[in-house]
């Protein structure tokens, strides 16, 4: 794996937990996705199972929600990745509720223990009266499982298309980590195709850029020819305790500490089209607790630094989820990246 870019996250399908026939079909496309990644049989049976008990608790327990499938690329061997949402009760006592044996109506709690012996890793997040989002990582082959990411991102295409025009990727240089999100113009195949060259331009090894302004730089110049779109680059420094932003377009960045959120300054402009002359980046105070958020205009930027308080530590996969599920616009493509200092690392 370059150790300039993290593994590859593909988000597959979103797939709904609406009616009690809608488990048997995700576990066929976890079944099926995990057998395209390489998986031996008897593991992609195991996540089948698994699938099915995810899916069976967000409708029965969860009042419905989602399920998403991603596969997980890098040179060593890929893994597959489930995410599940719901908006019912959500849960008091997350550790309680996932004893075998346990089932409290109204949690997530039937099936947890299972699960979390057929995953490799599994992270639970849970707010009273807001919902649940559950993260599962399962791999080809059993055995001890990596750390935990401090970032991701997740993906959601607007209602009735297969494509999502969002697209972002993350860097290592060091200790500073790079984030970058875009939105591409529009919807559908042509947006998607314009933020795979933003991606495309911000990840190529040889064009390691010295800051934010020239890495918005090349990716203007990649997106030219292309719908254009907006786009935002974050570094995380933390050595200098601090985040450098520079943004054009209507894409939101943010930095949360505690109950502090601190908006982050983008400027009017369309990648790949016009950016001003005078683009700027932005430093920003970055705290050993702090987290890092962009977002495309298919999330609400009304969420609060509260909403993430219930949720401390958690996989940063969880918390997009989280903000995605709470505040995502069904008629737009919708897109979250996170990231916390690497010493913070869950």
């Amino acid at each position: 794996m370059d150790p300039l870019n993290p593994p590859l996250v593909e988000d597959v399908a979103w797939l709904p937990m609406d009616d009690p026939s809608a488990a048997g079909g995700a576990r066929r496309a976890a079944e099926k996705l995990a057998e395209q990644l390489g998986f031996p049989g008897p593991r992609a049976a195991e996540v089948g199972l698994a699938v099915t008990e995810i899916g069976t608790n967000v409708l029965r327990h969860g009042g419905g929600g989602a399920v998403l499938l991603r596969a997980v690329h890098s040179d060593r061997a890929g893994a597959l990745e489930i995410v599940a949402v719901d908006t019912g009760p959500g849960m008091s006592d997350v550790p309680t509720s996932s004893r075998d044996g346990h089932s409290t109506t109204g949690t997530l709690g039937v099936g947890l223990g299972a699960i979390g012996r057929l995953a490799d890793t599994l992270d639970i997040g849970s707010r009273p009266g807001r919902g649940t989002v559950l993260v599962a990582r399962f791999r080809p082959e059993r055995g001890e499982p990596p750390p935990g990411p401090y970032a991701a991102g997740i993906t959601r295409a607007l209602s009735g298309e297969q494509l999502c025009g969002d697209a972002y990727a993350l860097r290592e240089d060091g200790d500073r980590l790079w984030m970058l999100l875009c939105d591409g113009a529009g919807h559908g195949p042509l947006a998607a195709a314009a933020a795979r060259e933003a991606v495309r331009a911000f990840t190529e090894p040889e064009r390691a850029p010295a800051g934010p302004v020239a890495a918005l730089t090349t990716i203007h110049g990649a997106m030219s020819g292309t719908r254009g779109g907006a786009v935002a680059v974050a570094v995380l420094e933390p050595d200098a305790g601090l985040v450098r932003f520079a943004g054009v377009g209507n894409v939101a960045g943010a930095v949360v500490s505690g109950s502090t959120k601190r908006s982050m300054i983008s400027v009017g402009g369309i990648a790949g089209y016009r950016v001003p002359a005078t683009l700027r980046a932005y430093d920003y105070p970055l705290a050993a607790d702090g987290v890092v958020v962009l977002h495309s205009d298919g999330v609400r930027p009304r969420w609060r630094a509260e909403d993430l308080a219930p949720l401390p530590r958690r996989n940063p996969v969880v918390l997009a989820a989280a903000l995605l599920v709470d505040e995502g616009v069904r008629q737009d493509d919708a897109s979250v990246v996170v990231a916390r200092p690497r010493a913070g690392a869950p």
